[in-house]
């Protein structure tokens, strides 16, 4: 049985998706949610869902004994579903290629620190874009700079709103994400 951790700091739809497409599996569980935020709904999803979680702050994952949590876990791939937080580099060593993130543009665009989210989406329809999408790829040590593993568009119109893109966005994450999952792990 291959093994995911799921970090993430919000709503948790995509760890929602995921679980969803994994629920009944022989192959693959969902061993642990991570959630910097203690508001985060993640959180209330990984209860509902009877997945363990762990509430972390900065002390305990920039701490190598972090890796041991990993580790009791027999973790086998690490998935950033709206993880705010950069990944310590001793992880990413640690992990090497079993740590993928989703980014909610088509990178190398909007990338790096602080685009997420709805920061993402207000800059692609402030610079007039006609197209944005997803992109899911390798974590390194650089801000969403990891090799790529999968790009999606979606075109975005003259009547686009930040939200309404941020609906087709997510329409493609929820469709798209587990797929590549499943095909790496």
């Amino acid at each position: 049985m291959k093994k995911i951790i799921i970090f993430a700091s919000g709503a948790g739809s995509n760890a929602q998706a995921i679980i969803d497409f994994f629920r009944g599996s022989k192959e693959v569980t969902i061993a642990l949610i991570l959630s910097n935020k203690k508001e985060a709904g993640v959180l209330n999803i990984a209860q509902a869902e009877e997945i363990d979680s762990m509430l972390i702050d900065k002390k305990i994952i920039e701490n190598d004994n972090f890796l041991k949590i990993l580790n009791d876990y027999q973790t086998d791939l690490i998935v950033l579903a709206g993880y705010l937080w950069k990944i310590p580099d001793y992880l990413i060593r640690a992990y090497k290629n079993r740590i993928i993130n989703i980014h909610p543009s088509l990178l190398p665009k909007y990338g790096g620190k602080g685009m997420y989210g709805s920061h993402v989406h207000k800059a692609v329809i402030e610079n007039n874009e006609k197209e944005s999408g997803i992109t899911i790829h390798y974590v390194n040590e650089e801000y969403d700079q990891g090799e790529i593993l999968l790009q999606e568009k979606v075109e975005v119109t003259l009547v686009d709103t930040a939200e309404s893109l941020a609906k087709k966005i997510h329409t493609l994450e929820h469709a798209l994400f587990a797929q590549v999952i499943e095909k790496i792990i």
